[in-house]
């Protein structure tokens, strides 16, 4: 897996998190019933709603494609658009602010160690610095599966791809994050597993989360945690319930993609092989 380095800064060193969610290792063995790393992800034919071939082209989100259609930034053969329901067999004619879009490119995903001290957001009207200010030059347009507060750091997926990028967002897939949360306060075990059955905090479910209490220093503590649904500020907002203080927050994991041999502000391309298997496992 290839590696570039950008802004370096002084991290502590996580361990790679346990289970079958473990990336390849460069002594495993290979597996005789991989599909080629040539092979291609079938695609859909037919009439297909732009918003979904914009996406696939990496243009942006599905959500953020209809706010553009509804701004009447996007047109066909040069008449503005002003449904998102419109079918197409291809991107033909079609322009974003008066510029053609590129036919989609096979889909791509990279791992990127997100540094704590910046925002999941290509722009911040308040001048914070963002992942694009951190992320190594020469890279193509890429979009943040998910996000991770200003203050979280840790493994953040990238795709040029909006339709893989809505798939691994999506709840009803059930991709596992881990987490580690060094957090200052009392807790038992005993409270952290009455998380596995879900939690209401201020009129907001949270579903089943995994949490084990891994050290204890004083009155600081570590915590793993696995969760499915990532919804805004939940790891530390769980936590917060249980009368603990967050100081420090990482995420080790994203399905089977680990931060492993990443520092902060790292990015390694995910193998187009590895990819291929993975996306054959999505629901």
């Amino acid at each position: 897996m290839r590696t570039l380095k950008g802004k370096r800064l002084s991290p502590q060193r996580t361990r790679a998190p346990r289970g079958p969610n473990r990336p390849a290792q460069a002594n495993d063995k290979p597996n005789r019933r991989a599909p080629s790393a040539t092979r291609a992800v079938p695609r859909e034919t037919g009439p297909q709603r732009i918003a979904k071939l914009l996406a696939r082209a990496g243009v942006a989100s599905r959500r953020d494609i209809e706010r553009m259609i509804a701004d009447g930034r996007i047109a066909l053969d040069g008449n503005v658009l002003t449904t998102p329901a419109t079918l197409l067999e291809d991107l033909k004619g079609v322009t974003v602010d008066g510029k053609p879009v590129a036919a989609p490119e096979a889909a791509r995903l990279w791992r990127f160690y997100k540094p704590a001290g910046c925002l999941t957001a290509a722009f911040d009207p308040k001048g914070r610095p963002t992942i694009y200010d951190r992320m190594p030059p020469g890279l193509p347009r890429v979009m943040p599966v998910g996000r991770l507060d200003f203050m979280t750091e840790g493994l953040l997926l990238l795709t040029n791809d909006g339709e893989l990028k809505r798939k691994l967002e999506l709840p009803s897939t059930a991709i596992v994050r881990r987490y580690r949360a060094r957090a200052f306060g009392e807790v038992t075990q005993a409270q952290l597993e009455t998380l596995s059955e879900g939690i209401e905090i201020d009129g907001i479910r949270y579903g089943s989360i995994d949490a084990n209490l891994e050290r204890r220093t004083g009155r600081n503590c570590w915590i793993e945690l696995a969760l499915t649904e990532g919804k805004n500020r939940e790891v530390r907002n769980v936590l917060a319930h249980l009368g603990l203080q967050v100081s420090r927050l990482i995420r080790t994991s994203y399905g089977p993609f680990s931060m492993e041999e990443l520092d902060p502000g790292q990015i390694g391309e995910v193998q187009r092989e590895e990819l291929f298997r993975f996306r054959q496992t999505l629901k």
